[in-house]
């Protein structure tokens, strides 16, 4: 299309919706993009299945736990890669998508009360749950799993369109190694460490 308006560019009108064209192909490009990862298959650690920055780091109740669970969350801001990708290896034993608002992915609220899909992950030694919650701009939450799917560490699970949030759900007994502020990258950031398989050695700062 951008070729079409380039070829009449004597047209002024039609010159400026030309560059509009490019523009916007060269932004759907940049924001579309995926590029390769790399992951670690070090057993011990748990990756980060999103890019961006971490929000904060709390304590949650959730019944795939049987209790408390360590909650990280994630801020992709409009600039990083939305691709997400499978923290552990593991089994797919559930994916549920549940109806919400489109609150800011910045507002407290938005982590359950927006739009969201919730990954759950069984792996031979911890279980997780990948959450993508839509945001104020994001309005399309793509899974590309299913139940009984198997999943490699940094697997693609999926795409949440434009600005949005990725939580991630941790047994209480793994290692967090990420702090609110810190930068991380999909499938390829530790995120946490699972201590029963390496004992007490830990590895903070090594995002």
């Amino acid at each position: 299309m951008a070729g079409i308006f380039m070829f009449f560019a004597h047209v002024p009108a039609l010159d400026a919706l030309a560059w509009i064209a490019i523009a916007g192909a060269i932004f759907s490009a940049f924001f579309f993009r995926d590029p390769d990862r790399r992951p670690d298959q070090d057993p011990r650690f748990i990756l980060a299945p999103g890019d961006g920055k971490i929000m904060e780091v709390v304590t949650e109740e959730h019944a795939f736990f049987g209790g408390k669970t360590r909650v990280v969350r994630i801020f992709l801001s409009v600039f990083d890669v939305h691709i997400q990708h499978s923290p552990i290896a593991g089994r797919i034993a559930k994916v549920e998508y549940r109806k919400g608002k489109f609150l800011d992915a910045r507002d407290p609220r938005a982590a359950h009360e927006n739009e969201n899909n919730s990954i759950y992950i069984e792996g031979p030694q911890m279980k997780v749950i990948v959450k993508q919650i839509a945001g104020l701009i994001a309005r399309r939450i793509i899974c590309k799993v299913k139940i009984a799917d198997n999943v490699i560490v940094g697997q693609r699970l999926g795409l949440i369109r434009f600005g949005s949030q990725v939580d991630v759900y941790l047994p209480m007994d793994v290692e967090v190694c990420v702090a609110k502020g810190d930068r991380v990258v999909s499938g390829v950031s530790v995120l946490a460490l699972n201590k029963k398989i390496m004992g007490t050695q830990g590895m903070k700062g090594k995002i």
